[in-house]
């Protein structure tokens, strides 16, 4: 038996050997130049792309040796820079390369933090093409590939520029050169370009004070950054900024490893734009939501896009819905939204008979007779929320004596007896009805809406009633009917406002803002793009709520 294996083991040498001398006998020479290069024995001994030839495949006799002894290179890498030589035709098959890491890299001090922007989509400037696209870490750009007919090859030629970084697998060159770089001073640029958290860090998250500083000298905190309105698209940003307000769902989303197994892209974008939000060492003290903003018109099928003014309402509900049917775990059917934001209503339907069966003319005898108990059908019967909408009493007609229109105020108790299970609530659609609602189940996260918005077949109209409601210990069990909770449970029917987004402007235009809480100093700020600025809680109460996120206290 021992004999056996070394008999195995010499041969496994012997086709080692073979495979490093055929790397050394089948290295192609790269073709003639029409100028004299410089540069150009260095480059021919790092041919374009790091491939790898697998020999009756990759175990140790496939592994790539570099000329530092490192073998195994990233599998993915090798794939997608030999996808992009067959794409070009800069290839024949796979072939190997030999790549070597030094660290005295002589162009390292024309690196230029300022001008790295990786909030944007990964394609290349010139092909448009998303496969190998590495960044010029002097101009900023993104070019495609590193072989000699490659754009980042073309481009370290013509401008001088001679520092770049794959996108995707993080490993930085110096091309035309073609040798990787290996320098701990590179390691803020990784972390820009993918933030990473541990658990430790992400618990410590709402303890921490401490303001970070960008390039630029600018402080800002990690959390409350602006983001940048690329046109229209506040929607997105006050929704955006909410979410980020609720703990269980930053907590997920800022750990990559929680939501790998899922193939959308919209859920990974969401985790990236989460991960840049709350990144400490960041190189601005904003962020834009490109790649966010790009992946949202693709799954919404551009129902939402950017140079479109929409409905943070409807904006909010279609992402919910999206990353819960993205996430879900198909046994169970829950997810992490449905964990934070999930409740149930016990809804109570009065419907006339007339209407079912009937035509209109019925239909309408059937709503003016509602008070026969015999022609009522009372449907009950349960049904989960992510989110409650509230009705405001219609504005006043006519101006006052001072000629100015009143503007009405609702304290937010009187909206919430909607959901009392006695107040009856009229719908026409999809059939006359009355409505009881009664809450069954009380979400931790309670995202509550003010209808203020009305359309009718001319224009859109706009109810200006200010709802007066408690920044903190909102009672809820003095108003609405709860369930009784189980036994070893307690009631927790006190919430604490986290969230709160309002419209200024007239109804068909106008412009939303959010007003936020940062937790470990229990501060209010007023966020608007990428404006950020302290403000006072009454300042919250203020304003035209439009949108709200209530956090149940534990």
């Amino acid at each position: 038996m021992t004999k056996k294996r070394k008999n195995n083991g010499s041969a496994d040498e012997d086709r080692h050997v073979k495979s490093v001398k055929v790397v050394e006998q089948s290295s192609p020479s790269p073709p003639r130049l029409g100028f004299e290069n410089p540069l150009l024995p260095l480059a021919n001994t790092y041919d374009d792309d790091d491939e790898e030839e697998e020999y009756g495949g990759r175990g140790d006799s496939g592994a790539k040796v570099g000329q530092n002894g490192r073998t195994g290179e990233d599998d993915d890498e090798d794939k997608d820079e030999d996808e992009d030589d067959l794409a070009n035709g800069y290839g024949q098959g796979q072939r190997s390369r030999l790549v070597e890491v030094r660290r005295d890299c002589p162009y390292l001090d024309t690196v230029n933090r300022q001008v790295l922007d990786f909030d944007f989509e990964k394609f290349c400037s010139v092909s448009l093409s998303n496969l190998n696209v590495y960044a010029c870490l002097v101009c900023g750009k993104y070019y495609q590939g590193r072989g000699q007919k490659s754009h980042a090859y073309t481009h370290s030629l013509e401008a001088g520029h001679h520092v770049y970084i794959n996108l995707r697998t993080e490993k930085v060159y110096c091309l035309p050169d073609g040798y990787e770089i290996n320098d701990p001073s590179l390691e803020d640029i990784r972390h820009v370009l993918n933030p990473r958290f541990t658990k430790e860090q992400v618990d410590q998250l709402d303890k921490n004070k401490l303001w970070s500083r960008a390039l630029d000298g600018s402080d800002y905190l990690p959390g409350m950054v602006g983001l940048n309105n690329i046109k229209e698209t506040d929607f997105v940003n006050v929704t955006i900024q909410s979410l980020m307000r609720v703990t269980p769902l930053r907590n997920f989303f800022l750990i990559p490893e929680n939501y790998r197994h899922c193939k959308s892209p919209l859920v990974h974008r969401f985790g990236d734009l989460t991960r840049k939000i709350w990144h400490a060492r960041n190189f601005k003290g904003q962020v834009s939501p490109h790649e966010f903003l790009q992946a949202v018109m693709k799954a919404s099928k551009k129902r939402f896009r950017i140079g479109v003014q929409s409905n943070p309402v409807e904006f909010m509900s279609w992402l919910l819905n999206t990353l819960h049917s993205d996430l879900r775990n198909t046994k169970k059917n829950t997810s992490i939204i449905y964990e934070c934001f999930q409740g149930e209503l016990e809804v109570v339907k009065a419907i006339p008979k007339n209407t079912i069966s009937g035509n209109d003319q019925n239909t309408e005898k059937g709503s003016d007779g509602g008070d026969d108990h015999d022609n009522i059908t009372t449907e009950t019967s349960r049904m989960p929320f992510l989110m409650l909408g509230l009705d405001l009493p219609p504005p006043p007609l006519f101006k006052d004596v001072m000629e100015k229109n009143i503007i009405p105020q609702v304290p937010l108790f009187n909206i919430l007896k909607k959901f009392d299970g006695e107040t009856v609530t009229e719908v026409v659609r999809p059939h006359v009805a009355r409505m009881r609602y009664r809450v069954t189940r009380l979400p931790k996260y309670m995202i509550l809406h003010m209808r203020r918005f009305t359309k009718n077949n001319f224009f859109v109209e706009k109810n200006p009633t200010l709802v007066n409601f408690p920044v903190k210990n909102l009672e809820l069990k003095d108003y609405i009917p709860l369930p009784t909770p189980k036994e070893n449970e307690k009631l927790r029917s006190k919430y604490d406002l986290i969230a709160n987004i309002v419209h200024d402007g007239k109804p068909e235009g106008g412009f939303y803002r959010v007003f936020v809480q940062r937790k470990s100093e229990e501060l209010w700020y007023e966020m608007q793009d990428l404006h950020v600025s302290e403000t006072l809680p009454q300042m919250v109460a203020l304003s035209e709520a439009y949108m709200q996120i209530y956090e149940q206290q534990q």
